[in-house]
């Protein structure tokens, strides 16, 4: 055991000692999850791009609360508040060199939230799809799985390194093969809807749904590859909304919020 990873124990050991009878009344029902954040969800609720520091730094807090559990987390991020690549192909430019644009955005985002999550004590290793070896570590899936077995938070930036692929395409992708038992789909509604619920008050939410149900109706949870994927590999997407403190703790430890795309 190296220096770091003694380190590491030792401050996980003394977190448990002093929060050890609040922690064993609290049993998290998922050992692995993969948190998918979009872009947006850093800018807060008054910028139209870019970071807001309370917002990353609240979201860092919920983070930290379910890791302290023993939970092992991965995020993926989207990079939306800063660049869009199918937007910008749209009025325009070159789909893949948008890309391209988007996946960078992806990485600023990570190296932001690592920031925050440091913050709260926590370990953190940014993995990105394109070598960038200064600034984070190459993806490499025993390397990922090793950092989660050592309570390290995880975030892969990059997407899959591959234009055309949307970061819902990569969470998945990445939840696969890291073998996490869910994707916890961060939103800015506390569920999913039949319509969008902002432009419809009547609008329906629903507490489950199939794979192919969220496919047949179309349904905005995550794009159709990406669904797909999960329904291939029986992975649960669990959708919730991200800005209403304690509900990530919430989802962990097994209480009904939100949506859950699964099996019959």
């Amino acid at each position: 055991m190296t220096r770091e990873e003694q380190s590491e124990n030792f401050a996980l050991f003394l977190y448990r000692a002093e929060n050890g009878s609040k922690m064993q009344d609290e049993k998290p029902v998922y050992r692995r999850v993969l948190i998918k954040l979009s872009g947006e969800a850093l800018m807060g609720d008054e910028r139209k791009l870019g970071i807001d520091p309370t917002t990353v730094d609240q979201i860092s807090q919920e983070i930290s609360e379910i890791v302290h559990l023993g939970v092992q987390v991965a995020i993926v991020i989207g990079g939306g508040n800063i660049f869009r690549g199918l937007s910008a192909s749209a009025r325009g430019m070159d789909r893949v060199t948008a890309d391209y644009m988007g996946m960078l955005a992806t990485v600023i985002n990570a190296l932001a939230l690592q920031d925050y999550l440091e913050r709260y004590d926590l370990q953190t290793r940014v993995m990105t799809a394109i070598k960038m070896e200064e600034l984070a570590e190459p993806f490499i899936r025993r390397r990922a799985v090793r950092h989660l077995e050592n309570g390290r938070v995880v975030i892969f930036g990059a997407g899959t390194g591959n234009p055309y692929f949307t970061t819902d395409t990569a969470a998945t992708l990445r939840a696969v093969e890291i073998e996490a038992d869910a994707i916890f789909k961060a939103t800015k509604v506390d569920g999913v809807y039949d319509r969008d619920p902002v432009e419809h008050p009547d609008a329906v939410k629903f507490t489950h749904l199939t794979y192919m149900d969220v496919v047949r109706r179309q349904l905005k949870v995550m794009d159709t590859t990406a669904v797909t994927l999960c329904m291939e590999n029986k992975l649960p997407i669990v959708v919730f909304k991200l800005k209403v403190k304690g509900n990530l703790k919430k989802v962990i430890l097994g209480e009904k919020i939100g949506t859950t795309v699964g099996s019959d």
